[in-house]
């Protein structure tokens, strides 16, 4: 769901790209905010991959469908493992939930959101009230029905080999 989000604030921006995985300058300023600040680090080693890379990176894999672990270093976007427990970290800071949001007050503010063509799913609306109440279905308990896969007969006969 947030890929899409993340496709419709490339839409309300205005520019389709070939690669989608590239965060524009206008994308980015949108998404910077949501970004939880990055801790204290607690232990030395590499510099930490700039959270703007890591997106690129998770918006790569995602795209092309490749294991985390075959990301190639090559396009600068750090470890597989590295943009995987940033997402996790991004998704449990609630970042994606609120991604969709984004675009939605950028059209409402250039007065653009047309709710003409607006579709509500039901399987994702709550019912307010129960429906009427179903009439109970008739119990078949009482007679047998007829057999359809055999003749009827009398009594039950077995096919005897001579």
């Amino acid at each position: 769901m947030w890929l899409l989000a993340c496709l419709l604030v490339g839409v309300v921006v205005g520019k389709r790209q070939s690669r989608p995985w590239i965060v524009s300058d206008e994308l980015w300023s949108l998404i910077e905010l949501l970004l939880p600040e990055p801790g204290p680090k607690l232990v030395e080693g590499r510099p930490r991959v700039p959270d703007r890379q890591a997106l690129c990176g998770i918006l790569f894999v995602l795209h092309t469908g490749i294991q985390w672990e075959y990301l190639p270093q090559e396009l600068g976007f750090g470890s597989g493992m590295t943009c995987w427990r940033r997402l996790a970290a991004w998704n449990e800071a609630g970042v994606w939930n609120q991604l969709p949001v984004l675009p939605l007050k950028r059209l409402r503010s250039a007065k653009k959101l047309d709710w003409s063509r607006a579709v509500i799913d039901s399987s994702h609306v709550r019912a307010a009230r129960r429906g009427p109440k179903a009439v109970p279905a008739r119990s078949t308990v009482h007679g047998r029905a007829a057999s359809t896969t055999s003749l009827s007969t009398a009594r039950a006969s077995r096919s005897r080999c001579r």
